[in-house]
């Protein structure tokens, strides 16, 4: 029975591939590394601006899973797992390995949708100039396809395909991956709502871009240009179902974690309140439903996501909200909400970043650092919060705010890109002081995870276009492979750069800040010694103080000195007179 079940599976999946854009010939290829050090003539669009988000997008294509297309313009990557599921009478091959390893997760692969579509949809003309709205359209494909086959059923959906044990120890290439691979499933009677929303969310984003509903011209350009109607209803069929699993599994709502354990160490989620609420939101924009608009509010309020707004990430859609909720009120009047009670909201938690008042923090080169949401990936929460500041500077209530935002975006944005005390454009690829060690089993054509920094000495291929993790909070970065935390990649690290390369397409006639960096910038500077992460604590013996902070310290320790030998004094004094009146 599975056997045709799987059969029809299969004859349904090319269907929707065959219906995208045709790609072109000769395909865009990244250049070389030294490209990125050589500014060009400036103009609009702007030829760095437009080559960088051809590289962003064409990461996602080396990190694909499954059976390879002709098309296929990584020459080193080879088809791999293309029987996924098929021991249990699934087809699950295809979708994209999440980050350096060759897990499969539905929370960060949907995050990483939805924000994308949601960036196509406010900023598709970037794509659409620089030539790579096909190829936009040949990523999401990629992975909103396998989205599908994993949502086979309703109330159905496969979050996580992955063997902690082999996936913790197995280093090597994509022609030997261990498999069969366990699958790991949410339904009614072990829900995941967080997951199940998630998703629901990412198809309903998505189907918005798809069928051209975007917002207020106004504020932000049309929708990319790979309309395509039917897409758009299957994508929205599958969100709305989700969602309804999402809200009325039979056995309640629940983290999905708690369903499926194995996903707790690496995506584990910290609530699902966020994820129904943009899941909603997405909905009610997409169906121009007053009722999901108000479900929306709802959430945002029963689940008291005003208190657990700091940033914007896989497990965190909360930032977004007020954005999401601000965009649908400014552009329609008939679903519901109020314009100015959102962008209050919105611009409360943007001036506390601004202007350092929320629980975040800046590096001593300005980079945002928020103290364990940082840890792991220094770059990710502050792309994202760049992203959202460019997005919503639009909307603001006053010039001023919008130059502000926009000021401290572009800040985030060019240290991310090399304007930084390592002189380090913090993607793969992009210049030649760009990472070469990027966290990646795929590319660094080792076998011998005891020997990851050594074997081979040299990556053995470019990951191309890859965000790495970035520097530690004291703005230094190793590039060492073994160093996940700063050098490993990830679908949602791509993510926000990918829309803050659309907007600067449209809008900057300046190349990117790495353009200004010659070969062995990074050399000159680069730190000795040894990290101090989740990985290495050996470099975390000296915290690396400022001059002034050293200064400080020493007025200190002399001020102590002196009341210390003071009081001394007046102690021995004391005792001398004690002793002379006995």
């Amino acid at each position: 029975m599975w056997v045709c079940t799987l059969f029809l599976a299969l004859q349904a999946v090319p269907a929707l591939v065959a219906a995208q854009l045709a790609l072109p010939n000769p395909p865009f290829l990244p250049p070389n590394a030294s490209a990125g050090a050589q500014p060009s003539s400036g103009g609009s669009p702007n030829p760095q601006w437009t080559s960088l988000l051809g590289s962003l997008i064409y990461f996602y294509e080396e990190q694909r899973s499954g059976t390879l297309p002709s098309s296929n313009r990584v020459p080193w990557r080879n088809d791999s797992l293309i029987y996924e599921g098929r021991d249990e009478g699934i087809d699950l091959s295809g979708g994209y390995y999440d980050a350096g390893d060759y897990s499969k997760n539905v929370l960060p692969l949907s995050f990483s949708l939805m924000s994308i579509c949601w960036g196509a949809t406010d900023f598709g003309k970037g794509y659409d100039i620089s030539n790579q709205t096909v190829y936009l359209d040949d990523m999401l494909r990629w992975g909103l396809d396998w989205l599908i086959k994993a949502h086979p059923e309703d109330s159905t959906l496969y979050v996580l395909i992955a063997s902690a044990d082999v996936d913790n120890t197995y280093w090597g290439g994509d022609l030997s991956i261990p498999s069969p691979r366990p699958l790991y499933q949410i339904n009614n009677s072990s829900p995941g709502t967080d997951a199940a929303a998630g998703v629901a969310a990412a198809f309903a984003a998505c189907s918005n871009l798809y069928a051209g509903r975007g917002f207020s011209n106004e504020s932000f350009t049309a929708p990319a240009t790979l309309k395509n109607d039917s897409y758009a209803d299957t994508l929205l069929t599958h969100a709305q179902q989700l969602y309804s699993f999402a809200v009325n599994a039979t056995s309640g709502r629940k983290t999905y974690q708690t369903s499926v354990p194995q996903a707790a160490a690496s995506y584990g989620s910290s609530g699902y309140g966020d994820e129904l609420a943009i899941a909603a939101l997405f909905l009610s924009w997409a169906t121009s439903s007053t009722t999901l608009y108000e479900e929306a509010e709802a959430h945002y309020k029963k689940y008291s996501l005003a208190n657990s707004n700091r940033v914007f990430n896989w497990d965190s859609k909360t930032p977004g909200l007020a954005v999401l909720f601000s965009q649908i009120n400014q552009a329609s009047s008939t679903i519901g909400g109020n314009f100015s009670t959102w962008q209050d909201t919105a611009e409360s938690y943007f001036d506390a970043i601004v202007n350092n008042k929320g629980p975040a923090s800046l590096t001593k080169d300005g980079l945002l650092y928020y103290d364990g949401d940082s840890d792991a990936a220094s770059l990710n929460p502050a792309l994202n919060a760049a992203m959202l500041l460019e997005r919503f500077a639009p909307l603001t209530s006053t010039a001023e705010k919008r130059v502000a935002y926009q000021d401290f975006a572009k800040q985030q944005l060019d240290y991310a890109l090399g304007k930084n005390s390592m002189s380090v454009p913090y993607i793969v690829g992009v210049n030649p002081n760009s990472p070469s060690n990027p966290h990646s089993a795929l590319a660094s054509g080792g076998f011998d995870v005891g020997k990851i920094d050594t074997d081979p000495v040299t990556e053995a291929y470019v990951l191309y276009g890859a965000v790495v993790g970035g520097p530690d909070k004291r703005d230094k970065f190793f590039d060492m492979r073994s160093d996940w935390p700063q050098t490993e990649i990830a679908l949602d690290y791509n993510a926000p750069m990918l829309t803050l390369a659309a907007m600067h397409v449209l809008s900057d006639k300046k190349d990117p800040f790495y353009t200004s960096l010659k070969a062995g910038a990074y050399d000159k500077v680069k730190p000795k010694g040894m990290p101090c992460d989740a990985v290495y604590n050996e470099g975390c013996g000296n915290p690396g103080l400022s001059k002034k902070e050293l200064l400080a310290m020493a007025l200190s320790v002399t001020i102590v000195g002196l009341i210390l030998f003071g009081l001394s004094t007046w102690y021995l004094v004391l005792l001398a007179r004690t002793s002379n009146k006995i």
